[in-house]
């Protein structure tokens, strides 16, 4: 084989395993649950009549699904609400994470190299436990009879037989996600501004700026690509979260990945759970697809 075949070898393969990956892993399931949202609910295992049927004897795949469970999904406001509740606690909580991870990040890019190594091996060790782990260290801080209430006590701030109530409320759902997904913010955010020239702080300091109009006219504009990408890495997941929610939030919140867990496992109508699946996708990849094309995700202007 030739330099010139081994080269373009290669450059196929590079190409066609990921190519191959998304196939298996994303397209093929995919395909899978639209199948079944198109599909009817029966009493049977699996609970669902294929929307795709082969006739005897017959090459092509009849079609007999139907839009009824999309058009349940436009009827019934649940599912409105729970869409819109998902995106409101993970819009909140991607803000919490931005506060918080910013600063953050600013400290470690602009930290010594061998400290900035100590400070990376932080963000990045609770990814070594198990996320279960950390929510139930959460509810341990968080319990009436848990560390937050006993400090607040202890500090005379509250009565200590009248603890605050911080689980299940909203507040903590926020902090569970972002104490789960910061990494997700920290990591895009310092690669970004590890990059900046800090020439460009000297000049902007020369020419009589401030250090907040720096901020705002330099060092912010030129971070939006890290900003973007963590805040999608952060919303696209904490939208669909159900682990979260469940354990620290109130019985009462309405969450889409709670919708799909009752669908699925309580009411066992998989084709409602599939339309939900494909609607919840659908919110995800419009904004997104808006989004990739921004000069400000791209490091332009």
């Amino acid at each position: 084989m030739t330099g010139a075949r081994r080269i373009g070898a290669g450059r196929a393969l590079v190409i066609w395993l990921p190519m191959l990956w998304l196939i298996l892993f994303f397209l093929l399931p995919f395909a899978i649950v639209a199948h079944v949202s198109l599909s009817e609910a029966t009493i049977a295992m699996p609970p669902y009549r294929p929307a795709l049927v082969w006739p005897e004897g017959g090459w092509l795949p009849e079609y007999r699904g139907t839009l009824d469970n999309y058009r349940f999904l436009l009827e019934d406001p649940l599912y409105l609400g729970a869409y819109l509740g998902s995106i409101r606690m993970a819009g909140i909580a991607t803000a919490l994470c931005l506060l918080v991870a910013y600063p953050m990040a600013y400290l470690i890019a602009r930290s010594a190299p061998a400290t900035r190594i100590v400070l990376l091996m932080l963000v990045v060790l609770p990814f070594w436990t198990s996320s279960l782990l950390r929510i139930y260290a959460l509810i341990g801080v968080l319990s009436p009879n848990g560390f937050l209430n006993s400090a607040l006590g202890w500090l005379g701030l509250i009565d200590p037989d009248r603890p605050i109530q911080f689980l299940q409320t909203d507040f903590a759902v926020y902090l569970g996600i972002t104490f789960t997904y910061l990494p997700l913010m920290v990591l895009p955010l310092y690669a970004t501004l590890e990059k900046l020239d800090p020439s460009l702080l000297e000049a902007s300091a020369d020419l009589g700026a401030s250090a907040f109009g720096t901020f705002w006219q330099v060092t912010l504009p030129l971070s939006l690509p890290g900003v973007l990408a963590g805040c999608l890495l952060v919303f696209i997941p904490a939208v669909g979260e159900f682990v979260i929610p469940a354990l620290l939030g109130g019985p009462d919140q309405l969450m889409i990945g709670r919708v799909l867990w009752t669908e699925f496992f309580n009411n066992r109508d998989w084709p409602v759970a599939s339309a939900v699946a494909i609607a919840m996708l659908a919110f995800l990849v419009v904004p997104f697809m808006i989004l990739r094309n921004s000069p400000a995700l791209r490091g332009e202007g």
